[in-house]
Order: structure tokens, then sequence, then C-alpha cells
């Protein structure tokens, strides 16, 4: 692949400081583009840019943010316009999951969920998208789970979370494609990550997961599609998942 491909571009990856967010950061640095990050607490953010920067060819900056608060997040953009200017790529990736049954979930399990998840990805987009629209055009890509289609016992206020976020992209992307924004849905299923319980199978993949790095290939591919063709849903399974 070019590795200059998106030399001259910036992006913004919320939720950056591991798992699927780290992996997509990592892949758009390969290629060139200037990555600001984001995540919750200052330690994690700080490690993330070093261990980015140490492998990237270009600038990476990071900054702690809450994307469950619109405030926050203005704060993030504010910041990121004087740090890297943009950003002409925007991955929502930040999540949460909280696993119980309806009953036994709290308010603020509910609202933790649906906040990061759902509003987040709102906050960040409403504020993304005027800037490419003076940019001249940018992508969107949203990070949700094969959860937002298929609902399981225990995922009430998560299944609601993804489900939502399947909405907001896809009415996102009919409200947008006219000024040159494309905006994308990536599904993935059961990701080697802490998030689902890691089991430490590196780049590989955790025995039958899917990598995280196979997410940042997918993200690197979406960005190399001809500007005329929208991939607007990208659905991800692991090829051999345990019978």
């Amino acid at each position: 692949m070019d590795e200059t491909f998106l030399l001259g571009k910036t992006a913004l990856v919320t939720g950056a400081t591991r798992g699927i967010g780290f992996a997509i950061a990592q892949a758009l640095t390969q290629d060139g583009a200037t990555v600001a990050i984001c995540g919750r607490t200052g330690d994690s953010v700080e490690q993330a840019v070093r261990r980015l920067t140490n492998q990237s060819k270009g600038k990476v900056v990071g900054k702690v943010a809450d994307v469950r608060g619109s405030t926050s997040v203005a704060a993030l953009f504010e910041w990121i316009d004087s740090e890297i200017g943009g950003p002409d790529i925007l991955v929502n990736n930040a999540g949460v999951g909280v696993m119980k049954s309806t009953a036994e979930l709290t308010v603020e399990d509910w609202q933790q969920t649906i906040e990061t998840n759902l509003s987040g990805a709102f906050y960040c987009s409403r504020e993304a998208l005027g800037r490419m629209k003076k940019r001249g055009g940018g992508y969107i890509i949203n990070v949700g789970s094969l959860a937002g289609k298929n609902a399981f016992a225990g995922g009430a206020a998560y299944n609601a979370s993804k489900f939502g976020l399947n909405g907001l992209t896809e009415a996102m992307m009919l409200d947008h494609r006219y000024d040159q924004v494309r905006v994308t849905h990536i599904m993935p299923g059961s990701v080697d990550t802490e998030f689902s319980g890691r089991s430490g199978g590196g780049s590989a993949g955790a025995d039958w997961k899917i990598a995280p790095e196979d997410i940042g290939e997918i993200v690197r591919m979406l960005l190399r599609m001809p500007e005329r063709t929208l991939v607007s849903r990208v659905e991800l399974r692991p090829a051999k998942p345990r019978k």
C-alpha cells in the first residue's frame, strides 16, 4: 500500500487509547495522516500517543475528553482546530458495554451506555460536519456492532445504543452525501479486545476472534474507495467462530 495516501489529511479517532480505536489510529498513521486521539484518562492518552508516535511517520496528538458531554466534545474540536486543523476524517469509536438484564440495569447504566455509544457519536459528528463542509468534504466512520441488528439477552442498553447508531449513521449518510461527506457504519462481531475479554492472541486474533488490526485495514480500504462509490455498511464476523 501507498504509505503516503493520507499525507496532508487530519483525523480524529475517539476512544483510541486501546483496542479497535488504537488499531484504527495506527492504520491511519501508517498512511501518513496526522491523527488526534482522545480517551477518558490522562495516563491512557499519554501512553497511547507515545506508542503511536514511536510507530508513526506523522504527527500524533491526544487529549482527555468525555464524548458523553456536548461541551467536552466542542472543546475537543476547538483544540483540534488549533493543534492540527480539520478533521478530514472522523472515526466515532468510543464505546462502553454494561451487560445486565433489563430489570437489573440502573438508570446510570442506561445513561452511560446511550450517552457514550450514541450521543457521543452524534456530538462528534455534529461538530465535524460543519468543519468538513467548509473544507470541501470528509469521511465519517462509525464503529458499531452486529449487536446493532441482533439483540441478545443481557444487552438491552448496549443493543439499544447500537441499533440507534445504525439509524443515526444511515440518516447522516443521506443528509450529507451532497456535501461531499461520506458516512460508513462498520459492524464487527466478536473482536479480540479487553472489551470482549481479550485472550492475548495478538495480531492474529485470540483463537477465533477478529483482530483489532483487521478493522484498521477495513478503514484503510474504505478511505481508498473512489469518491464516486460509498460503502455504506460493513459487517464483519469471525471466519470460523467456535461451534
